[in-house]
């Protein structure tokens, strides 16, 4: 397949997408966190190759309808607003400052409501791993379409997150990060931690700190990831945990300022996934 068919093929997936969703049509707004990220990256791609002030403008809608959507509570819930508390004014000027909702179909499970695994999958709230997903588009965004106030909108999530997802020790030491946390991060859903959560958040940190030197608003996050990163076992036979690790390594690899510790959790990454692709290929 030539570039030129593989732009086209994407350029109908995407339209296709967008009147599907909402985010062209009259359809009711769809959103869902994590293939909204991966929309974004694609509007933006497209827009880079071509030129064409469609997908800017798709880009743009879809950054607009992801925080107005999935960044105030939902229809069904008798709480109402930004997720943030914030008037509606100011959660317009600072939309992320509560976190995103996942977008899941059923809302989230209630304190009083035993936990059952196979509904979590359907139960709304917020994912780190999502989170982290939607700053990296961000971050893009702000660069390939000029707009600073994107880039702020992604340190400004990683501020409410980061703290709001981390599971302590009986001392206060931060140990990892909760799974799946509340639609309002007061409390986790799914108490498991991911220790590749811990890591997908430093690569995106640093990157996003990489795009503004000027700017140490992150300079703790990063370091509290980092630590939370170093000892991670990366030995997963899982195909998306897989392709996840690859792609924090690259990213670490084209920091401009990467450090030694950047490097041995590179080298760590790369030893866990050959033994995990190993058992995978089994």
């Amino acid at each position: 397949m030539t570039l030129d068919m593989q732009h086209v093929q994407a350029a109908s997936l995407m339209a296709s997408f967008a009147e599907r969703t909402g985010l062209s049509s009259d359809a009711e707004p769809t959103r869902y966190l994590w293939t909204d990220a991966f929309a974004l990256m694609n509007f933006l791609s497209l827009f880079r190759q071509s030129g064409d002030e469609v997908y800017a403008s798709l880009a743009r809608g879809l950054i607009e309808q992801v925080h107005h959507v999935l960044g105030r509570h939902r229809a069904d819930d008798p709480r109402d607003g930004w997720l943030s508390g914030l008037s509606d004014a100011e959660g317009a000027r600072h939309p992320t400052r509560g976190g995103l909702r996942i977008g899941k179909p059923l809302p989230e499970r209630q304190p009083h409501q035993p936990p059952n695994e196979r509904l979590e999958w359907e139960r709304d709230g917020q994912y780190f791993h999502y989170l982290t997903k939607w700053m990296d588009a961000l971050a893009r965004a702000a660069v390939v379409l000029d707009e600073p106030a994107y880039r702020h909108h992604a340190v400004e999530l990683a501020q409410a997150v980061v703290p709001a997802f981390l599971r302590k020790k009986a001392d206060r030491q931060p140990v990892g990060l909760f799974w799946k946390m509340s639609i309002d991060l007061s409390r986790p859903q799914v108490s498991g931690v991911n220790p590749h959560d811990a890591l997908d958040g430093y690569v995106t940190c640093r990157q996003l700190r990489a795009t503004d030197g000027r700017d140490d608003a992150l300079d703790d996050l990063v370091d509290l990831l980092r630590d939370l990163s170093q000892e991670g076992q990366w030995t997963t036979d899982d195909p998306l945990g897989l392709g996840g690790l690859l792609m924090d390594a690259a990213r670490l690899v084209k920091l401009a300022d990467r450090t030694e510790t950047d490097n041995r959790i590179i080298c760590d990454i790369v030893t866990g996934v050959e033994i995990g692709l190993q058992h995978y290929l089994l």
